[in-house]
């Protein structure tokens, strides 16, 4: 185990692993240093989502509130980085959930010439397609199903969990989804 300077800070050697064991100890210099090791990723990957930077820094907030409330749900499995994308995403996802689907804010985002993401490209060229336009054209409940498993890549555990409906209903909504869409690009 790494050892920490009596001021309470962590040496850069200290793994995700170690951190988040402290963290658990309720170490706030362990959370200080996850948040100054993921919070400047997180933050660009999301404002690609996103360009209202009060809402990511919302969902900022609230990925290292979860983290500092419930650090025993990563159980050691798997990356720390990959585990709080997946709670920076859903954050993001619950505070645009009122607003419109990810496919509508495309036109309202604020583009940095000199650093589109292909993901950005992607999705821009997505939204002026065919299959924009069949997106579009579904109902509002068929296409929040489709932003949060395909776009956002949600399983359907967490897409029913974000929606708040059964996973039941995130799978026949989906299955609709695909029949429509597919009628529409025929």
């Amino acid at each position: 185990m790494t050892t920490i300077d009596p001021a309470g800070s962590w040496p850069a050697s200290a793994t995700d692993a170690e951190l988040m064991a402290a963290v658990r100890e309720s170490d706030r210099g362990a959370l200080r240093e996850l948040f100054l090791r993921h919070e400047p990723w997180l933050v660009a990957r999301l404002t690609r989502r996103c360009a209202d930077s009060a809402i990511v820094d919302e969902a900022i907030q609230e990925t290292f509130l979860v983290l500092w409330r419930k650090p025993g749900s990563w159980r050691g499995e798997g990356e720390v980085a990959a585990w709080l994308w997946g709670i920076a995403i859903r954050s993001l996802l619950h505070q645009l959930k009122p607003r419109a689907s990810v496919v509508d804010r495309l036109s309202a985002l604020r583009r940095d010439e000199e650093a589109v993401s292909a993901e950005e490209q992607v999705l821009t060229r997505v939204e002026y397609s065919d299959v924009g336009d069949a997106l579009h054209r579904l109902s509002p409940e068929l296409r929040a199903v489709v932003q949060a498993t395909v776009l956002d890549g949600l399983s359907t555990r967490e897409a029913a969990t974000l929606l708040g409906i059964p996973s039941g209903t995130v799978k026949s909504r989906m299955s609709r989804a695909r029949t429509q869409l597919r009628e529409a690009l025929l």
